[in-house]
Order: C-alpha cells, then sequence, then structure tokens
C-alpha cells in the first residue's frame, strides 16, 4: 500500500491487486481521497486467469501497465524438518510463480506495445542470506526471485524492459504484526531487537521502501536492470 501511495503521488494511475478484494479497494480509496488515481481489483497471483483478469481492468480503465510491482508474498514459520508440504509449495506457488505468472502477463504486454516498461521484484535481504531459523521455505523463494529478476533483466533488456529488484529488511507491515505474538511467545520483541542490530538503529518504514521502489522504476534508474537495491538499514554491511 505504501508503494501504490507514492508511485500514485508520482503520477502513475495505480491497480492495486490482493486477495482480498476488500482490502484492495479500501487501499484505494485511500489513495483517491487523496486526489489521486487509483482502483481496487481482486487478484490472486497464483491463478494466471485471476491476473490477465485483472491487468485487462488495468489496461481499459487505467490505460498501458508501464510499471509492474511483484510484491505478494507470505512467510509462515516453522522448523524445516517439520514444514508442512503443502505449506512448502504454497509459499513458492506465492512468491515464486506469482511473480512468474505476473511478469509474463505484463511482459508479454509491454513487448506487443512495443514501448518497454519496468518490473520490480520485492526481493527482500532473505534473498540473500539465510534470515534465521523456520523461514526456510521463505528464504528459498526469495533467493529465486532474486534469480528470475538477473535472468528476466538480461532476456528484456533487449525488449526495452528493465527488471529490478528491491531487498527490504523487517519491516512493520499488517503480516509482520501478526506474528508479532508468535515472537513474544518465544521472550522476542521481534521490532525493538532488529532496530538494535540496525547500523541505522530503525527499522524501514512502508515508506521507506516505496521510496526506493519509485525510484527503481523512474526515469532516473534507466541505466540499470537486473540491480538489487537494498532497503536493509544497513543490515547487509554487517
Amino acid at each position: 500500500l505504501g508503494i501504490a501511495h507514492r508511485l500514485a503521488e508520482a503520477g502513475a494511475a495505480v491497480l492495486l491487486g490482493d486477495v482480498n478484494k476488500a482490502s484492495a479497494e479500501e487501499g484505494a480509496a485511500a489513495i483517491t481521497a487523496r486526489g489521486l488515481t487509483a482502483i481496487g481489483a481482486s487478484l490472486d497471483v497464483t491463478s494466471p486467469e485471476s491476473i490477465a483478469d485483472a491487468v485487462e481492468r488495468a489496461e481499459n480503465e487505467l490505460g498501458p501497465v508501464n510499471i509492474l510491482v511483484n510484491n505478494a508474498g507470505i512467510f509462515p514459520s516453522a522448523p524445516s524438518l517439520q514444514l508442512d508440504n503443502e505449506e512448502w509449495r504454497r509459499v513458492l506457488s506465492v512468491n515464486v510463480d506469482g511473480a512468474f505468472y505476473c511478469t509474463k502477463e505484463v511482459g508479454n504486454r509491454m513487448v506487443e506495445r512495443g514501448t518497454g516498461g519496468v518490473i520490480v521484484n520485492l526481493c527482500s535481504t532473505a534473498s540473500i542470506r539465510a534470515p534465521g531459523p523456520g523461514l526456510l521455505a521463505y528464504a528459498t523463494s526469495k533467493h529465486a526471485l532474486l534469480g528470475f529478476t538477473k535472468c528476466m533483466a538480461v532476456e528484456l533488456a533487449p525488449l526495452g524492459i528493465r527488471v529490478m529488484g528491491v531487498a527490504p529488511t523487517l519491516v512493520v507491515t499488517p503480516g509482520i504484526e501478526e506474528k508479532k505474538p508468535l515472537f513474544e511467545a518465544a521472550g522476542i520483541d521481534i521490532i525493538s531487537h532488529t532496530e538494535s542490530i540496525l547500523p541505522l538503529g530503525r527499522i524501514p518504514t512502508p515508506d521507506d521502501v516505496a521510496g526506493i521502489v519509485v525510484f527503481a522504476a523512474s526515469d532516473l534508474a534507466a541505466s540499470m536492470t537486473g540491480s538489487l537495491l537494498l532497503a536493509d538499514a544497513g543490515a547487509m554491511a554487517l
């Protein structure tokens, strides 16, 4: 949602897609209330049909899709050897297959128009190092997404399409808020603990990440593709 707000401020007409249509519409309403342009749509990134419907709506109501942000991701936690097989498959389906399906749908339309575009993948610092115990599926999916980003960047560059990765560390989102009781039960204040080890002394906000995504999608980054931009408060410098 933070990314959508910043893109809209920068002049984009934004479609927010969510598996929970009401959440997407609520997010869009918050943007339009500021005099900006946004619509909310039902979108299941594990379904190519759902993606095609959402992209078709975006192009019909807002115009050609020039920027795609692959932001959908889930991160259930479990000891690796006890991780449920279906849960493993679900994480990879959302986090990796979803990015592939969305990129394929939007990328083909960009190629047909011949006007290029930008695809930004939310990769996470978990794409370049293990984030800790219990996140095997998540870290594996994000490592895969970084490889996907690099390969797609090389392949699509001659077609005028840039592909960028953005790697946040822990960011307070509704998903993290839902996980906090699990950490607290283990005697860990995940926010304070993370802030205590970050060089900047604070975790990034959604708006911090949004600013980097807007840069990656803008002409300010016109010479960049296949790059991974860190939104990590210095974590990867340690």
